[in-house]
């Protein structure tokens, strides 16, 4: 069975669905994301890849979604939601990369469904983020509304810093998504979830840094959920539609568990190392259940 991936890039997590697919005869086809070609000239709507018809296959893999102009990314999630509607199935669907590339959206889905995130306040003068900041408690986290791997994210204690990087941001035409800082013990936890189930779980440490990401360094080890952290897990993977789902957790002063962030291109490299679990493999077994 061959599976097409679109992707923007050919890293290690390619390398590694190629490896699990070969495990069991299959075969990943790479499709960049710019090589996409959309045609209304038939009777339906047709669209390749790198010269590979993307509506001949069943279920398709998308990972990593550049970034881009608004054209550009509005162009792609319209290929994504054509090949959608015209029966493919994508993991994951356009919905849901939608939803947790926007960090506010994705919160207000979890905020809806019942699910603890930290208080956050979302406007675009730098006045306003100042009266935000004083709302939060004077210790904020302040996150680009668009990103991942915890690039760009800023913590402002000081008022006199807090206003001019408010300042800086608004010049930019940027969001402001303001955020309490939640004091942790030092760690968070991220879970993947496939399929509605928690497959493997670590806990990241922060070390010298308030931000807990192996990709900015952070140390790691394997971890055991409590039932509410499974739980919390799988209702946030549900709100934001992702079947395949890199949730995190954060453990809040009071014992409240907090969603900090649900990631619908999730990584697993260092989860794979700590944990032992062939995530890979329980992604592609997931993809083709029920062809």
């Amino acid at each position: 069975m061959r599976i097409p991936l679109i992707t923007s890039t050919e890293g290690w997590h390619t390398k590694d669905l190629q490896r699990a697919a070969e495990n069991i005869g299959d075969g990943i086809e790479i499709v960049p994301f710019r090589r996409l070609r959309a045609g209304l000239c038939g009777s339906a709507p047709t669209l390749v890849g790198d010269q590979i018809s993307l509506h001949e296959f069943k279920v398709i893999l998308v990972r990593n979604v550049p970034a881009g102009s608004l054209e550009q990314v509005v162009y792609r999630m319209d290929a994504l939601l054509q090949l959608e509607a015209s029966g493919c199935r994508l993991l994951n669907r356009p919905r849901a990369i939608e939803c947790c590339v926007d960090k506010y959206l994705a919160a207000a889905k979890m905020k809806m469904a019942g699910i603890p995130v930290p208080r956050t306040i979302v406007c675009e003068y730098a006045e306003d983020a100042m009266q935000a900041f004083e709302e939060l408690g004077g210790d904020v986290v302040v996150k680009p509304l668009f990103g991942s791997l915890g690039k760009g994210m800023i913590r402002v204690s000081d008022p006199e810093l807090a206003y001019r990087a408010f300042n800086s941001i608004e010049r930019l035409d940027s969001v402001l998504y303001v955020q309490e800082f939640i004091e942790h013990p030092g760690w968070d936890i991220r879970a993947f979830v496939v399929n509605d189930q928690v497959i493997a779980a670590m806990r990241r440490f922060s070390g010298d840094d308030w931000r807990a990401n192996v990709a900015l360094g952070a140390p790691a080890e394997s971890y055991e959920l409590s039932d509410e952290e499974r739980r919390l897990a799988i209702q946030a993977a549900i709100s934001v539609g992702a079947e395949v789902c890199g949730v995190d957790l954060l453990s809040g002063p009071d014992g409240t568990k907090y969603v900090i962030e649900a990631n619908s291109v999730p990584g697993w490299r260092k989860l794979t190392e700590v944990t032992g679990v062939d995530v890979a493999a329980a992604v592609l077994a997931y993809a083709k259940k029920g062809l």
